[in-house]
């Protein structure tokens, strides 16, 4: 077993690679994403409005908002969205990758995480026509966010449930163990373990981000919060002890939503 000097050396070697040029760009690409959901924001005044005008406000306004844009200023937001949330999940990953080459420059670094995002770009893809498919049927507000109350159950319900199911399982086992992944795909070349990688990450997280839905497709807090909680679920210590107890949440609060509305409290 190491010893702490040891760890500490480990530990800062980590770090000074994780200072070189691919890490930088890495840290660039986030914060562009991050800094490019914030340019797609409504103004408060204006969600404000929505809020209290509804449906009048929207056709009234001269522009189209991006609840209600066309399909690809849709796919765009789902994109970036996707690349803001879910790039930082796979730091754990990209560092394993990064210690196995031990070349310090990053040889394949730029292809993993080119076919990890590759994945979820086909996410965006689906979410974008989920999103023209609910919003014409009226289950969405221009801001993204289900107006439906058995929407809103059904997705909260069957988010918390997929956090029992064995794909969730076997997928969040991947994910927690970034070496043991590797070891396995290493014959697959960067490219094509990246693809995997993505569709791993996409089985861990696909119905935690179908709840956009619920928190607002263009809402920055519920995408900080969702972030934040799919990178602790995929920490071996922590996610062990977050998986279920999310699950039994989830479920709770999508019948509560149920409850509320057979009661006439909503």
């Amino acid at each position: 077993m190491p010893d702490e000097g040891q760890v500490f050396m480990q530990l800062a070697s980590s770090l000074r690679r994780m200072r070189a040029p691919h890490w930088l760009g890495f840290y660039t690409l986030i914060a562009l994403a991050w800094g490019t959901l914030y340019a797609m924001q409504l103004p408060p005044d204006l969600v404000a409005a929505a809020n209290l005008y509804g449906a009048e406000f929207w056709q009234a306004l001269c522009r189209i908002e991006p609840g209600l844009a066309g399909a690809p200023n849709i796919f765009l937001m789902w994109a970036v969205m996707s690349a803001a949330m879910m790039a930082p999940t796979a730091l754990p990953a990209l560092a394993t990758w990064d210690d196995l080459v031990q070349t310090g420059r990053g040889a394949g670094f730029g292809a993993l995480l080119s076919g990890y995002l590759a994945v979820w770009l086909g996410f965006a893809a689906l979410a974008t026509v989920a999103q023209l498919a609910l919003a014409g049927a009226g289950l969405l507000n221009p801001l993204g966010e289900s107006v439906n109350i058995w929407l809103t159950a059904l997705l909260l319900a069957g988010a918390g449930a997929y956090q029992f199911s064995t794909l969730k399982d076997s997928c969040l086992a991947k994910c927690r163990h970034p070496l043991t992944f590797f070891i396995q795909y290493w014959h697959d070349g960067p490219l094509r373990m990246g693809l995997r990688l993505g569709a791993v990450c996409l089985g861990c997280c696909w119905a935690l981000m179908a709840l956009a839905f619920v928190g607002g497709t263009m809402n920055l807090l519920w995408m900080g919060g969702a972030m934040v909680l799919m990178m602790l679920e995929k920490l071996p210590a922590i996610g062990a002890v977050l998986t279920r107890p999310l699950g039994y949440g989830l479920m709770a609060l999508g019948w509560a939503v149920v409850i509320l509305e057979l009661g006439g409290w909503t």
